[in-house]
């Protein structure tokens, strides 16, 4: 079973949607036992980082998510989700993240070429 984490930050409907579309066995949960049963987590995220991480630490869900991450469950972020795995983030100051992928997320000024727009949809190479 895969659990995609419920954190009031993401579009759990259409995720969840294109889980089942294609026969997936997966549950949306806030619920701590549920996650650690499941055999797969999945971290969706819209938004600010600041703010979901604010929510997923008042919900405890910070902790649940690096305890299965240690106990070697595979965890997926999407979108901003993603962005929450590393160390932290430079959106609008510096904030913490879950640590589980060692790094930084920074603004892509400076760091693709000045010639493309940003936001930028398109493909890029990774650092």
């Amino acid at each position: 079973m895969i659990a995609i984490i419920d954190y009031g930050v993401g579009n759990l409907f259409s995720l969840s949607s294109s889980f089942k579309k294609i026969g997936a066995d997966i549950v949306v949960t806030s619920d701590k036992s549920v996650i650690e049963k499941a055999d797969k987590i999945i971290l969706p995220g819209v938004g600010a980082f600041a703010d979901a991480a604010k929510k997923l630490r008042d919900s405890g869900l910070d902790k649940v998510l690096i305890e299965a991450a240690k106990n070697g469950k595979k965890i997926m972020g999407i979108c901003l989700g993603m962005q929450m795995l590393f160390d932290e983030s430079h959106e609008y100051g510096c904030h913490k993240g879950l640590g589980l992928i060692p790094g930084k997320v920074v603004p892509m000024q400076g760091v693709i070429p000045a010639d493309l727009k940003i936001p930028h949809i398109g493909w890029n190479g990774l650092h």
